[in-house]
């Protein structure tokens, strides 16, 4: 089940997003900005198990452009389109507060460019983008793409 994250989720959240930050798929997260921007996320909840098994991210970075951000899956959990599930509910929410272009930035294109995301080049983001970068253990040999997905009406990509 895919819903708004809530504050008893952070904890989880940071688990997994530490788990992937490891193999250089997500950059870390500190806990205190996961209370911050809990708002921001999604989760994939397994009721059964009382555990959060995945979590994706939607983040403002100003007003027509939204980032997605920390999508992580826990293992088990992977290829059943449930990392497909949390990125289209970061776009529906998107859609909803009228941001009109969402990027990501990844090391696994192909998996956003199925959903509909376009390559882009870094340059033409915004400076403001760069903020997390400093923080990021890959800094300054990124390895990741950039892609956005257009919300513009009829434009899908």
């Amino acid at each position: 089940m895919i819903r708004k994250a809530r504050l008893k989720d952070v904890k989880d959240i940071h688990r997994l997003i530490t788990h992937f930050s490891k193999t250089g798929q997500v950059i870390p997260r500190p806990l205190g900005e996961l209370y911050e921007s809990v708002r921001e996320f999604f989760v994939y909840e397994v009721p059964e198990k009382d555990l959060i098994a995945g979590a994706c991210g939607l983040h403002i970075v100003w007003e027509d452009l939204g980032e997605i951000r920390s999508l992580v899956v826990s293992e088990e959990y992977q290829r059943e389109g449930i990392g497909a599930e949390l990125v289209r509910a970061c776009l529906e929410e998107a859609r909803e507060l009228g941001l009109s272009r969402v990027f990501v930035l990844t090391v696994v294109p192909d998996f956003f460019l199925r959903l509909g995301f376009r390559w882009i080049e870094k340059g033409k983001l915004p400076h403001k983008v760069w903020a997390d970068c400093i923080r990021c253990p890959k800094f300054p040999d990124c390895d990741e793409v950039a892609l956005i997905y257009s919300l513009e009406v009829g434009d899908r990509g």
